[in-house]
């Protein structure tokens, strides 16, 4: 027998038709891993990128010391954030499927990253979002009619007409416009952070990738100027098991995870519960305190599940098993929150019940009244001239020229 290498190729754990498989996760138990003082040196946290942080236990109760101890009344705010996230995307989702928009991403099951991340931070810190952070700009204030809008591409549209359905951006909120392009959110997050840290402030920035973006080299980019320049920011990968239609492995995710990433570099890494919205709270809560002590950047990972399918284009059914979702041993952030809630006498069945009806009728009427400002079908449209706005400071006369000879055309 002679030895002789061979290429390895990552494999799913399950394929459709097959078992749910999730064996491969580092599951810790809830209250198992201590939480380090802030200025702790990554050296000595290297732990955390492996094992997983965990406040909620099976039975939804909250153990050890990442507990937050919020408020019951903080956590119903929550509880009704993610109601509200998840009948926008149930809405959107069904009114692509009747062609009356063109494209969208739902953030099914991933919802307590948004929210938990969002209650955390300051209005002032600066988010660099990705395509399923709905929860973060609803949070911020984003309004239901306005994200409408802008999937619309309608007169209402934050983006006049030149961004593709769900790359929203809130200029008051400090929310930066999503990229279509994989990662490039990064090492804008990094930059901004550094520009903060010039000028003084107490300021941080966040940013969020897919575990499949940590393949691409502004990934590594940004962890590299984000470590050398001790850069107040949080760069967080929300691994939901599946990139499009590939499995996390194939962007790394086999050998240690993602949470592991920086620390060659001396950035802590954080291996959170991401359907947890307690554990998502009390590791951002931890990483912001460091970042604004001069302790720079942290690289959280959110152990999700993209409960639905990737985007409207895809179909999910195809490479992975149809019921993956309800055995993912993570369980559903809204239905451990609510069940938490209610074991602590918080809330109750008839209370969710109530809620959930409302979300969703606030979401229709925010639908009835996006659509008076254009669909893709029936006016108003958008005015062509607009394309010349919002691309100089001050319009160049070849510009002025230009919508002059268009307008001349149109009249």
């Amino acid at each position: 027998m002679t030895n002789r290498s061979r290429l390895h190729i990552p494999q799913p754990s399950a394929r459709p038709g097959d078992e749910p498989d999730f064996s491969y996760l580092n599951l810790s138990p809830a209250g198992s891993v201590e939480r380090p003082a802030a200025d702790a040196r990554t050296r000595e946290i290297e732990h955390l990128s492996v094992e997983l942080i965990r406040v909620l236990d099976d039975d939804h109760r909250a153990q050890g010391s990442w507990n937050p101890a919020l408020e019951p009344a903080a956590l119903q705010v929550a509880l009704r954030w993610l109601l509200l996230t998840r009948a926008y995307d149930e809405r959107m989702w069904q009114i692509q499927r009747q062609g009356r928009i063109s494209f969208y991403m739902q953030s099914t099951g991933e919802e307590a990253v948004s929210i938990g991340q969002a209650m955390a931070l300051r209005p002032g810190d600066m988010c660099f979002p990705s395509y399923r952070n709905q929860g973060l700009y609803l949070y911020r204030g984003s309004k239901l009619v306005d994200m409408m809008c802008q999937c619309l591409s309608n007169t209402g549209d934050m983006c006049k007409g030149r961004q593709m359905p769900i790359m929203y951006h809130n200029r008051d909120a400090n929310i930066f416009s999503i990229s279509g392009n994989l990662a490039t959110q990064y090492p804008h997050a990094v930059g901004w952070a550094m520009a903060s840290a010039i000028k003084g402030e107490d300021h941080i920035s966040a940013s969020w990738v897919g575990d499949g973006s940590t393949a691409e080299a502004d990934f590594h980019h940004a962890l590299t100027f984000a470590a050398i320049y001790q850069a107040p920011v949080i760069l967080n990968v929300v691994n939901n098991q599946w990139a499009i239609s590939t499995f996390q492995g194939f962007a790394g995710g086999e050998r240690r995870p993602f949470a592991a990433r920086g620390l060659g570099l001396g950035i802590p890494g954080i291996r959170v519960d991401g359907n947890d919205l307690l554990a998502v709270y009390a590791a951002t809560t931890w990483a912001a305190e460091r970042a604004r002590r001069g302790g720079g950047p942290t690289l959280i990972e959110h152990v999700t599940y993209r409960g639905g399918a990737h985007s409207t284009s895809d179909d999910p059914t195809k490479y992975r098993p149809k019921d993956e979702w309800l055995e993912f041993p993570l369980g559903d952030p809204l239905e451990r929150l609510k069940n938490h809630l209610i074991g602590e006498g918080h809330w109750s069945e008839e209370e969710h019940e109530s809620v959930q009806a409302e979300m969703r009728d606030k979401v229709q009427v925010a639908w009835k009244e996006a659509q008076k400002q254009g669909t893709m079908t029936e006016g108003p449209y958008l005015d062509p001239a607009t394309m010349f706005d919002d691309v100089f400071v001050e319009t160049p006369q070849h510009l002025e020229m230009q919508r002059q000879q268009m307008l001349d055309l149109e009249s």
